[in-house]
């Protein structure tokens, strides 16, 4: 076989191991996944009223409308975490070090954790947002293109951010301090346009909001499920998804290939 479709098989197999780890130990994925999904009720139900008040909404349903983009980008990076802890646990545990002395493709194990972690982020937000709908979500004005722009912007996002988690996953010395290591990306949400605009922000934490990755893919996210424009937002979201794919993709390939020596 030619090296091509051995990385392609090798790949698939470590992507079978990974949805089955996912499958038969469910509740790192269920307590990560609780986390948006109680957000999402907390805002709507206890601070609807008064966020929708601030936003210039007449009731609930505007800031529905609203946080849901941020809520599903807060479900992707909730995701992540744990593939920062399955990887440090395959790096602890020496299952790797396993594999190093069989005759794999060498990237196979780390394709198969990005892989199924961008599937396991899609399932989680299809899961959020059908809460989201439960609860009067709804994305009337969006087009067929626009809803496949959100997919394909989710996607790419998931697999950003799937590199970055296994890099920390890979420097983590067990994990702990994987889960650790890889809070921000729960906290960056919140600290972003999430839950209300930038500029209803104080002044001094405007940049902190502004120049960040989550709050050009969440604008860019709300523009396109609400078939709103998203202005300069889009490029941004691209470039930042983009930029943190190939920085991570990088990083995680020279550590893992650096342990291996």
């Amino acid at each position: 076989m030619s090296a091509l479709t051995l990385a392609v098989r090798d790949s698939s197999t470590m992507l079978r191991r990974n949805l089955l780890h996912a499958r038969r130990y469910p509740s790192l994925t269920l307590n990560l996944l609780l986390t948006p999904i109680m957000m999402l009720l907390l805002f709507v139900y206890i601070f609807g009223d008064v966020m929708s008040a601030g936003i210039g909404g007449a009731d609930r349903s505007a800031y529905i409308a609203y946080v849901v983009p941020g809520i599903l980008l807060m479900t992707v990076g909730g995701t992540v975490v744990g593939t920062a802890v399955s990887v440090s646990n395959d790096m602890t545990e020496g299952i790797i070090a396993r594999f190093r002395t069989m005759a794999i493709h060498r990237g196979a194990v780390l394709i198969g954790h990005v892989v199924g972690s961008v599937l396991q982020c899609v399932m989680s937000v299809v899961l959020v947002g059908a809460v989201a709908v439960a609860i009067g979500f709804r994305s009337t004005d969006a087009t067929a293109l626009e809803w496949l722009a959100a997919l394909g912007l989710l996607v790419l996002f998931a697999t950003a951010l799937t590199w970055i988690a296994v890099g920390m996953g890979l420097i983590s010395p067990n994990a702990e301090a994987a889960s650790n290591n890889a809070m921000p990306m729960i906290l960056l949400p919140l600290l972003s346009s999430a839950f209300v605009p930038v500029d209803a922000m104080p002044g001094w934490f405007q940049p902190v909001a502004e120049y960040q990755p989550f709050t050009p893919v969440i604008e860019t996210l709300r523009g396109l499920l609400l078939g709103s424009g998203i202005g300069h937002n889009g490029w941004l979201a691209v470039a930042w998804c983009l930029g943190l794919a190939v920085l991570g993709y990088f990083w995680s390939a020279a550590k893992f290939n650096g342990d291996a020596k």
